[in-house]
């Protein structure tokens, strides 16, 4: 199979940074294009001047552009912005990687809409480790059905705008789907005040936000007389990026579809 040529959105960002800097390390990956919004002073310098490299890429801020010159757009940006970059990338035939999180219902379901005519690998995250927990959940769930409370606690950077994480509330799902229930209808985002006695059948969440943390993630199963904890830490966006690489060359020859990161890896 030939090199994937991937475009990076938000190519000045923490996380569009680090997608650059994998692509350049990734076999089988090529840097094909790097954009950015219109009013970032990074536009028109090299698109690895933050890793000290010299690619020979620019960022631009000409995102039709740089779409039309790969074969896979990732991007890790904003929703109102992906929904902007997966509507070119079906009018020009592109598949698409989306690790963006905290879209509403009409977004996901404008990313299934598109995915019906170019492929689209869609996950709230894209770390290897990540998911193979997604799969321990799904075996912890199913034995510890009876008698156990389910609590998902999430840490993230300040700088974090969507609570809970895409991340957390995928685990949630898992184990909710595994235990028979909705998720909409049993989960808890918020205690204050006087609550009464926990609901057996709730699943909670608690968000911390602060300093620099990269992502932290545990879903705690509390039973009587024990905890079981099942826990992903984060020491860098690295995992998400390599994992991104994955996730492109996945496509790669693909005509359309709706996968996620279970399906990169094999784990269906």
């Amino acid at each position: 199979m030939s090199d994937v040529r991937v475009a990076i959105a938000g190519a000045s960002g923490r996380m569009g940074r680090m997608l650059i800097e994998a692509a350049l390390k990734e076999e089988g990956v090529v840097l094909a294009s790097a954009f950015d919004r219109p009013q970032t002073p990074f536009i028109g310098r090299d698109a690895g001047e933050m890793a000290g490299v010299n690619t020979g890429v620019q960022i631009t801020d000409d995102a039709a552009a740089a779409i039309a010159a790969a074969d896979c757009v990732i991007d890790f940006t904003r929703p109102e912005g992906t929904l902007v970059h997966l509507a070119l990338a079906r009018e020009l035939g592109k598949a698409v990687v989306i690790g963006t999180t905290g879209f509403d219902a009409a977004g996901k379901a404008a990313i299934a809409e598109v995915a019906q005519q170019v492929p689209v690998v869609f996950a709230p995250n894209m770390a290897v480790g990540v998911n193979a927990v997604f799969k321990l959940l799904e075996v912890a769930a199913r034995i510890l059905d009876e008698g156990y409370d389910v609590e998902v606690i999430e840490a993230h950077h300040r700088f974090k705008v969507d609570a809970p994480s895409g991340t957390a509330l995928r685990m949630g799902e898992v184990v909710a789907r595994e235990l028979g229930r909705n998720l909409d209808a049993c989960a808890i985002y918020g205690r204050e005040g006087y609550t009464g006695e926990r609901k057996p059948e709730t699943i909670g969440f608690s968000t911390i936000r602060g300093g620099d943390v990269v992502g932290d993630h545990t879903v705690l199963f509390a039973g009587l007389g024990e905890r079981i904890e099942i826990t992903h830490k984060s020491g860098s966006r690295m995992p998400y990026a390599t994992g991104a690489m994955r996730a492109a060359r996945f496509l790669g020859g693909r005509s359309s579809g709706l996968f996620d990161m279970q399906d990169v890896l094999g784990l269906r």
